[in-house]
């Protein structure tokens, strides 16, 4: 925990019940590295304190009235493009996740979660990285080849693109140019048949191609 001693990680939380964020806010504000700084009922009034407030992390219902979680992420995002959401909802199914991560959520969670997987879950997005309910990624369905269709070199970025890294710090990372690094991804997504960061990410992951804490 001593990275994130220095200096609190401030969160918004949105979801349309009071009693949810209250539990919520009982559960992180134990934790000395954690400050709720605000809260919000719905999409609309999500986007308009994030931007008042501009948290770190923002756990965000996906069901909420005036404006459901993914358009509200979406338009945090195009004010706000650093701002790590962390997505809660009710549903398992591959075509929500696929939906929160193109609009750019960091993070899927089920609501069935326990206290402390939403605290660690905070943590890692707040780190820039990606975290899936473990429900998630098991009812998942696997897509074409895994590992075997991809080179060590190629393990080796695809290793450091799920930990948040971009183009430039794979590069210094493993003493490549950035257009090398480039070409690497173009070729994993290639051999993977995948368009998007995103979905490179979660297919990594449910895949077992890389390792996450």
């Amino acid at each position: 925990m001593s990275e994130s001693e220095t200096s609190k990680i401030t969160i918004l939380l949105v979801d349309d019940h009071s009693l949810v964020r209250r539990g919520f806010r009982r559960i992180l504000e134990d934790e000395s590295d954690l400050a709720v700084v605000g809260e919000a009922s719905d999409g609309a009034e999500a986007v308009r304190v994030a931007k008042e407030l501009r948290p770190q992390v923002i756990v965000m219902d996906c069901a909420l009235p005036n404006m459901n979680g993914l358009d509200a992420t979406r338009k945090i995002l195009t004010a706000n493009p650093a701002t790590a959401v962390l997505m809660l909802s009710m549903h398992s199914e591959e075509t929500w996740v696929h939906q929160a991560l193109d609009a750019g959520a960091r993070g899927y969670l089920l609501k069935s979660i326990v206290d402390m997987e939403l605290v660690t879950a905070i943590r890692r997005v707040a780190r820039g990285e990606i975290v899936l309910d473990p429900q998630v990624a098991k009812t998942a369905t696997l897509k074409g080849e895994s590992s075997s269709a991809l080179t060590a070199r190629e393990l080796e970025v695809l290793q450091l693109i799920v930990d948040g890294q971009s183009n430039k710090e794979i590069a210094v990372k493993l003493s490549l140019s950035a257009n090398t690094v480039a070409v690497h991804r173009a070729n994993i997504m290639d051999a993977l048949g995948i368009h998007k960061t995103a979905e490179l990410v979660v297919y990594a992951i449910r895949n077992g191609l890389v390792n996450i804490p």
